[in-house]
């Protein structure tokens, strides 16, 4: 996989890798991993709202009203 960034990306990953003491790559590898945790975890909240939206319906209906 080839990553090509713009000037001020690449200079903003420099800068930050430099902060941290590590590689660039290091970094990059590592926003890739969060960003694709983050919306994993957002699928698994979407997921669950979704079950207790059906599973709880008359519930959710009910303390709507009140």
């Amino acid at each position: 996989m080839t990553l090509r960034l713009t000037d001020d990306e690449s200079d903003a990953l420099r800068a930050r890798a430099e902060a941290e003491g590590r590689s660039m790559q290091e970094v990059a590898r590592s926003a890739v991993r969060e960003y694709v945790a983050r919306h994993d975890h957002d699928a698994d909240v979407d997921r669950a709202a979704a079950w207790v939206t059906t599973n709880f319906r008359e519930a959710l209906d009910r303390l709507g009203q009140a």
